[in-house]
């Protein structure tokens, strides 16, 4: 059975990774989307603590019908962490794509919202010489519950083998406010809507789940049924990871018998 990880010890690995990957890409600092949410609230408490205040630019970027409250949270976050913001509103580029969302394009118009958000991210990044540090935990990746070139993209991931239960727990330990810690888990894309609503199953089933089916590879239902977990539990999440395989990979090239694109290229005398 997989073994948890010593938070104490991945706080510290993480912490080199942020500060190895702004060091290796000779960049000036990283921007990142400052949701209101724990997750994002994590990588930004990490990269403060791994690289400093002055290298942590935050964005936020509401919808007009952003929750006012997870607003206010990443600004007080803001001050907690000592870091700059820049807020920007998305509203005007969403609503000259939409102009109306309702139940029948609600969907398509959260993907563009996520899609517009990450696209900020990146031209603020090229703006100022940065990375964009990355928000999405491990139970979200397996799941594929991002936008593909959304809230998916990024530069680097801190935070990308964590579950979500882990993320609360990490961020208890960095000293990241109960308002933000304890909030309902949502992407904020219309009013009312949050995560587990949408997937069905309380993130803490399903991050025992994940971990017995990807990190320990048991496949056998009647196992899984013995240890507690119900058919309905282990369809729905097993058709979510299979059904989103597609976000965990680069799109498909058609072969025509060619080797892969080396990383680098190394030239000799």
């Amino acid at each position: 059975m997989a073994t948890l990880p010593d938070i104490s010890g991945a706080t510290v690995r993480i912490k080199r990774f942020i500060r190895d990957k702004l060091e290796q890409s000779e960049m000036a600092g990283y921007v990142i989307g400052l949701s209101g949410g724990v997750d994002s609230a994590v990588s930004a408490a990490l990269a403060v603590e791994a690289v400093g205040e002055d290298k942590v630019l935050a964005l936020l970027m509401p919808y007009r019908t952003s929750s006012p409250s997870s607003v206010n949270d990443a600004l007080s976050l803001t001050t907690r962490l000592g870091i700059l913001y820049r807020r920007i509103d998305i509203t005007p580029m969403i609503d000259a794509y939409f102009p109306r969302i309702d139940e029948s394009n609600r969907l398509r118009a959260g993907n563009k919202m996520a899609r517009e958000r990450m696209a900020i991210q990146f031209d603020v990044a090229q703006e100022l010489g940065r990375l964009v540090l990355g928000t999405g935990n491990r139970t979200e990746i397996c799941l594929g519950y991002t936008t593909w070139y959304g809230d998916a993209a990024c530069s680097v991931n801190p935070i990308g083998e964590l579950y979500k239960s882990e993320i609360r727990e990490m961020a208890q330990a960095l000293g990241i406010p109960d308002a933000i810690v304890g909030k309902v888990p949502t992407a904020d894309l219309w009013a009312g809507q949050t995560d587990e609503g949408e997937i069905g199953v309380m993130y803490e089933r399903i991050d025992r789940l994940l971990r017995r089916l990807v990190d320990d590879e048991v496949s056998s239902i009647s196992r899984l049924e013995g240890e507690g977990f119900t058919a309905n539990e282990i369809n729905r999440i097993v058709s979510l990871v299979n059904r989103n395989a597609f976000k965990r990979r680069m799109p498909d090239i058609a072969p025509l018998g060619k080797g892969p694109v080396p990383d680098y290229i190394l030239l000799s005398a």
